[in-house]
């Protein structure tokens, strides 16, 4: 009996090395939503570098190629929208599809094999998408589009080498695109609530497809903040995005609309698993929006917690902020919130403090630390509404 235990002590003890340590939550990576344009030869190389996250359009194979020669460890993803198709030049080439596309089904195969998976309103008519013309809404509740979607885009991801999907519009509401009430509902509430039915059954049909293919599957949700558990459960395949990371309430005035409701802690559960990409934006147009965005997804510090600014609507620019570059290191303690609203964190080489609230409010950093230009930080800070600091360790 002795020597089984001793054996089984030895082959447990044997495991246990074998094991890999628990990854770190560290500063969030960088990574790259590519999709405004082909990028160029620098452009890769600058990635493979830069990133541990690239997205980009389905006819850049070649470029994904050469971002997992150059950086093996790397995550390339492809561009696929849930809910739309499209027939402007690129997406299809006179009455064909083009090979590679921003959907996940073609528009003229679909015009015509299956005209009805295109959404109509009220009237009978398509739903084209104001402001993204010859985009058309499709019946994402429908599960024979939801089926043919997932077995097209499986197939192609698996074709030709991507590590998964990141899937556009997986929206809360259609009014962000058309005011059109869907055929055979009653009003706008019903038609965002088939809508969004529709997409929480069509992300677990392509979800566990990809899973079992051993790709990720991430899709782009949106407004979490509205609907509780929403983010959790459309996470949980390979992660999410969010779009608008940090927006600012109120036309610009107010607090940061990622801390309302239970959205933001529904992605401190998910960062703190580490499983799982959690791949943030923050639209920039100011240092404000800058110093907010990097900071708040300090908080969300992980293994696998990703931010990007984006300083242009159309995702033109490969983008990279100084932030990124501040070597804020290891979190040492999980975000803390205080009573008044303000959230902070201790990393190795610094700490990081947002304001989410849309008033000011005052705060005492930790002693010996930095701003990122060198200065001596005072014992008490003022720090204006929906705005953070980013403070580190002088350099010896």
């Amino acid at each position: 009996m002795a020597a089984l235990l001793f054996v089984q002590a030895c082959a447990f003890s044997q495991a246990a090395q074998d094991e890999d340590p628990p990854p770190k939550a560290t500063a969030p990576c960088a990574w790259w939503y590519g999709i405004g344009d082909s990028p160029s030869a620098r452009d890769i190389r600058l990635a493979a570098q830069r990133y541990d996250v690239v997205v980009l359009n389905a006819m850049e194979t070649a470029a994904m190629r050469q971002l997992h020669q150059l950086n093996p460890k790397i995550k390339v993803l492809v561009y696929k929208d849930l809910s739309s198709t499209r027939n402007y030049q690129g997406a299809v080439i006179g009455d064909q599809d083009a090979a590679y596309l921003p959907s996940g089904l073609g528009y003229n195969t679909a015009q015509r094999e299956h005209p009805g998976w295109f959404a109509l309103d009220t009237t009978g008519k398509r739903i084209e998408w104001n402001g993204y013309p010859m985009h058309w809404q499709m019946t994402v509740w429908d599960k024979a589009y939801q089926q043919a979607w997932t077995k097209a885009v499986t197939a192609e991801v698996t074709r030709e080498g991507w590590d998964g999907v990141l899937a556009d519009n997986d929206f809360n509401s259609l009014s962000h695109y058309s005011r059109a009430v869907l055929a055979g509902t009653a009003d706008v509430k019903a038609t965002d609530r088939l809508l969004r039915d529709g997409l929480d059954e069509f992300l677990g049909v392509a979800g566990e497809a990809l899973t079992k293919a051993g790709k990720l599957f991430v899709p782009n949700v949106s407004e979490t903040h509205l609907t509780p558990g929403r983010w959790t459960a459309h996470s949980r395949f390979g992660g999410a995005m969010e779009e608008n990371f940090g927006f600012r309430d109120s036309g610009g005035t107010g607090g940061l609309l990622t801390f309302r409701g239970n959205e933001f802690n529904e992605l401190r559960a998910q960062a703190a698993l580490g499983e799982s990409l959690l791949l943030l934006v923050t639209r920039t147009r100011e240092p404000r929006e800058e110093r907010a965005g990097y900071a708040s997804a300090a908080l969300l510090a992980g293994p696998h917690t990703c931010w990007t600014q984006a300083t242009t609507n159309d995702y033109l620019n490969p983008e990279w902020s100084q932030l990124q570059a501040t070597g804020l290191g290891e979190a040492v303690e999980t975000a803390i919130r205080r009573p008044d609203g303000l959230w902070s964190r201790q990393f190795t080489h610094g700490w990081v403090a947002v304001n989410p609230t849309g008033t000011p409010l005052k705060l005492t950093p930790p002693a010996g630390l930095h701003t990122l230009d060198g200065k001596a930080t005072t014992t008490t800070m003022d720090l204006p509404a929906a705005d953070a600091v980013i403070l580190v360790k002088p350099k010896p």
